[in-house]
């Protein structure tokens, strides 16, 4: 009983903790893992700079309007995904709200893979000397994949996210005051060590170059919002459950700014340290095009460059071990900042419905490890949940658009945001984008998305369900799930709300 007591009246104590707990939501392997691999993958000869255009272009029409939205449903509701989603539209579409928290806590069940091997590495970066040759890093990743090793640490990851979680907000907020304030003076220090090598200029004159013709092609927008969606959180529903814990004299819109222009600098800063680290190292006995094809081959389950090539180029500067040891330091701590928020997440559905967070949050954790084990084990189950589930990051962004719509755009941004304690009045642009542009950017990458799935990633085996990149396998996955969502609507919405 006390748990249910004392929940609703959770608060960050401070605006930058707040600030700083989102960060640790939006900055995560996605900025450094993923980002500079995309950012390669989608560059030419010419350069990666179109690509950022298009990401940047997203941040504003895609990233930062859900992220406003998610934090009003949040701090309105006061509850967790369902709850507040239930209380934007109605019971009847609990199964929607119920669908965004499950995207969220499926790519939790195989980031806190990623989060363990981020945590192997900064063990074998600190203990053993770094591989000298890229048979030395594939040696040492196979090593590594070859044994119950990744299941150890993934289990290690989600046991400390969970100790955080059992002590609430208070300890998200305490925890993220450190790792984040660490995390940046982290990156700063590699940005600076990165930029004096030798012929970093050149990578960085490569990722900011752009190559326009490449704005023509629709796979470097569905590539750019994707890549945004993942690298920001937006409409994970992580935000909306951090807004539930939100301050009401915190302004929603500048947190809301702060939380996508800061994310997407730290993506920047990090695409910089490995553009300028790779272009730096290999640049005196590799041409340009040879250096591409290095940050562009991602290697098994796109591991390729942070797991295997990073260490191995680190191997060839000076002071490269205490690099590797401050890379993957930061890389860990982006990726254990961000799978406590979707620990928190899935928790805070539990004690919305009468379960107490001890309860709840054990649960989610075995959960999490249990659901998480095929991924642990198969590189290709791994590969296989981040298609499926990071592309029905979409299909969520669609469901936190059609709830605004709902409940209405302007009534949303002028009760909701823009309250009488806010410094900065959301303008009329925000209800343009939520109620026409991002149905039209969900419905438009979809479709070319099933389209590129058919006709470009698995052309012969689309039809298969079993095969690891086809239209099926995603339409089957996300059919089983919303239909079962739909079927127990009903349970699901009175649990929510009797409690």
């Amino acid at each position: 009983m006390a748990d249910k007591q004392t929940a609703p009246k959770e608060r960050f104590a401070t605006k930058w903790g707040l600030i700083l707990s989102v960060l640790g939501i939006a900055v995560g392997t996605g900025n450094i893992w993923r980002f500079p691999r995309i950012a390669a993958q989608n560059g030419t000869e010419d350069g990666a700079g179109a690509f950022l255009v298009a990401w940047i272009t997203f941040l504003f029409i895609w990233s930062i309007p859900l992220i406003i939205a998610e934090y009003g449903i949040g701090r309105n509701g006061r509850k967790g995904v369902v709850g507040s989603y239930i209380k934007m539209v109605g019971e009847r579409f609990a199964w929607m709200g119920t669908f965004i928290g499950f995207v969220a806590t499926a790519i939790m069940f195989y980031y806190s893979v990623v989060a363990g091997w981020c945590a192997y590495y900064l063990i074998e970066s600190i203990i053993h000397a770094l591989p000298e040759s890229v048979e030395e890093a594939d040696a040492v990743w196979t090593g590594f994949q070859n044994t119950a090793l990744p299941s150890v640490f993934h289990a290690l990851m989600i046991f400390l996210g969970g100790l955080i979680i059992l002590k609430g907000v208070k300890s998200i907020e305490r925890i993220n005051m450190v790792l984040i304030p660490s995390l940046l003076l982290v990156l700063i220090i590699s940005l600076i060590k990165a930029l004096t090598l030798p012929g970093s200029g050149a990578g960085v004159a490569y990722l900011f170059t752009p190559d326009w013709a490449t704005l023509k092609e629709p796979g470097i927008w569905l590539e750019a919002l994707t890549q945004n969606a993942w690298d920001t959180g937006a409409a994970w529903g992580l935000i909306l459950t951090y807004g539930a814990y939100m301050r009401t004299r915190d302004d929603i819109t500048i947190s809301a700014f702060q939380t996508g222009i800061g994310n997407n600098l730290v993506s920047l800063m990090a695409a910089v340290i490995i553009f300028s680290t790779v272009f730096g190292t290999l640049g005196a006995t590799m041409s340009d095009g040879e250096i591409l094809e290095v940050m562009k081959t991602s290697g098994p389950a796109s591991t390729g460059l942070t797991f295997m090539w990073m260490p191995q180029l680190f191997s060839e500067m000076a002071g490269g071990k205490i690099f590797a040891i401050l890379f993957f330091l930061g890389l860990t701590f982006a990726a254990f900042s961000s799978l406590i928020s979707m620990i928190e997440l899935a928790t805070k559905v539990f004690v919305d419905m009468g379960i107490t967070r001890k309860k709840a949050t054990i649960g989610v954790c075995i959960a999490g490890f249990l659901f998480g084990l095929p991924s642990a084990i198969s590189l290709e189950i791994f590969a296989n949940q981040d298609f499926v589930w990071g592309v029905g990051l979409m299909v969520s962004g669609g469901f936190i658009s059609f709830a605004v719509i709902g409940f209405g755009p302007e009534k949303f941004r002028k009760t909701l945001v823009n309250t009488p304690e806010s410094r900065v009045k959301l303008g009329k642009w925000w209800s343009f984008i939520i109620k026409y542009v991002i149905p039209v950017e969900v419905i438009t990458l979809l479709v070319w998305w099933i389209y590129l799935s058919a006709t470009a990633f698995e052309p012969d085996t689309w039809y298969n369900p079993l095969s690891t990149f086809s239209v099926a396998t995603v339409l089957m996955q996300w059919g089983v799930v919303m239909v079962l969502f739909k079927i127990y609507n009903g349970l699901i919405a009175e649990k929510t709300i009797l409690n």
